[in-house]
């Protein structure tokens, strides 16, 4: 048996555990009687984290739930693998559903043609839907369901006393969830999901990439001006809100303004 090293109470983190870095981060939720898993990460580092799992001395049908916080392929690829062994429920946001039933490899990053990326994306069925204010009880312990959309529309957060795991939201680093209008990311919403952390009393923040870290309010708030500078400049296409470049430009050609 591998001694379990525990992040917080009732909560593991698979590359602590395993001391070397995974996909994604993926946790276990200790409730005692039963346990669930966020995110599950690769296809081919699942039989990794199930035989830690294992090592652990927790009995895999023990597994009530795996929580998907979004629907990216670094994510979810090991989703239905998990789902047929471990013999329990997979949980996401309405909005997360349709890319993880069909395995759309655009929405999920699977395939991305300009770069020759292309990995499978194997389908899932999502047994259950969560969306904000649900409260999801796992043994003793309680997960609260944030909707936090931005990086995705189907984004989630999950609140556990003073531990919020985070998802894309935000890294320690201040760097967030990739921006992508093919993929459905939301510049306002992102900021506005980035606001309600901020405006929490969580204390630490389990993001889904990188090291866990104490919530840092101006960590976060310089992290919701670059975004906001973003929605006003060229450099995320049609996330932005607006470009006033363009405006001031049309006004310098009514007034004839000739380049200098």
């Amino acid at each position: 048996m591998v001694p379990r090293r525990y992040v917080f109470p009732g909560v593991l983190e698979m590359n602590y555990q395993a001391r070397r870095r995974l996909g994604v981060n993926i946790y276990l939720i200790d409730g005692g009687t039963e346990f669930a898993l966020i995110d599950v990460g690769f296809l081919d580092e699942l039989p990794d984290v199930l035989e830690l799992i294992r090592q652990m001395d927790f009995s895999l049908s023990a597994c009530k739930l795996i929580i998907a916080t979004h629907a990216d392929v670094d994510h979810i690829q090991g989703l239905s693998r998990a789902r047929e062994v471990l013999k329990c429920d997979i949980a996401a946001h309405p909005r997360s559903v349709p890319a993880i039933e069909e395995g759309d490899e655009v929405m999920t990053y699977a395939r991305i043609e300009a770069q020759g990326i292309r990995i499978p994306m194997p389908r899932c069925k999502v047994d259950r839907t969560v969306d904000e204010g649900d409260r999801l009880a796992i043994g003793d312990r309680t997960l609260e369901v944030w909707s936090t959309p931005g990086h995705t529309a189907g984004q989630l957060a999950l609140r556990m006393g003073n531990l919020l795991f985070s998802g894309d939201n935000i890294f320690r680093d201040g760097s967030v969830g990739v921006i992508d209008a093919h993929h459905g990311s939301n510049l306002l919403d992102f900021i506005a999901s980035l606001e309600r952390i901020g405006r929490s009393d969580v204390e630490f923040l389990l993001p889904s990439h990188g090291p866990i870290f104490r919530k840092d309010n101006r960590l976060i708030d310089a992290t919701i001006e670059r975004l906001r500078g973003y929605t006003h400049l060229a450099d995320f296409g049609t996330c932005a809100v607006d470009w006033p470049l363009m405006d001031a430009w049309e006004e310098e050609l009514a007034r004839g303004e000739l380049p200098v």
